[in-house]
């Protein structure tokens, strides 16, 4: 498939059709970091632990891009600032090229997710309970910030983590989301691009002189 098809797609696909995607790479993922990290850890070729990571990354950035198209109608800057935070993590733990930049890309991923539980929770076409989760894997991600809090928490909070996740993917990919809402709440968002205008010179002039009226009636 070429780069011009799948954009395409991409652009006509349904927002319930790109959740349910979402929910699909994501539990992908979920499962390929369960099984390097927790029932195979250190026994994996160095070959299948990049293959691994290969899957894991692909996986989030094509998350990361499906969940800023369906939250833009939500807050269109935030729902970037949120997709770029999180490619800025995913470099900094793929490439590794800064002291700690492992636990730096991971609090920037806890930030990702703190961001999307605020964005869900704003929205009107997914239940609040699933931006509360993001919220809390967010927060769980932050502690990698602490090298030594890390150290100590890890497993549990990586476990935590995935479960949180993976059962708010889950539900995305079984229900997707409210199509009829997410229409109507990107509909108001144009509608509120559109009702703005850039001031015209007669409008500042107008301003200017009602400013000075009040400025001479104040003297």
């Amino acid at each position: 498939m070429s780069g011009t098809v799948l954009m395409k797609w991409f652009r006509e696909a349904s927002p319930r059709l790109k959740a349910r995607i979402a929910g699909v790479l994501f539990l992908l993922l979920v499962l390929t970091a369960a099984l390097t990290e927790f029932f195979a850890r250190g026994r994996l070729s160095s070959t299948a632990d990049l293959a691994a990571g290969v899957i894991e990354g692909s996986c989030m950035i094509a998350v990361t891009l499906l969940f800023y198209d369906i939250f833009r109608p939500v807050n269109k800057r935030l729902s970037l600032l949120a997709a770029i935070s999180n490619l800025v993590g995913l470099t900094l733990e793929l490439l590794q090229f800064l002291p700690h930049g492992v636990n730096i890309g991971l609090g920037f991923h806890g930030f990702y997710w703190i961001l999307i539980g605020y964005l869900i929770f704003r929205s009107t076409f997914l239940p609040r309970i699933l931006g509360a989760l993001m919220a809390i894997a967010g927060l769980c991600w932050l502690t990698y910030l602490s090298p030594q809090l890390a150290n100590y928490l890890s497993p549990y909070v990586l476990a935590s983590v995935l479960l949180v996740e993976g059962f708010a993917f889950l539900w995305l990919l079984v229900f997707g989301l409210n199509e009829q809402r997410w229409k109507e709440q990107a509909n108001a968002a144009r509608a509120s691009i559109g009702t703005w205008k850039k001031p015209t010179t007669t409008d500042l002039g107008a301003l200017q002189r009602s400013v000075e009226e009040e400025t001479t009636n104040l003297l």
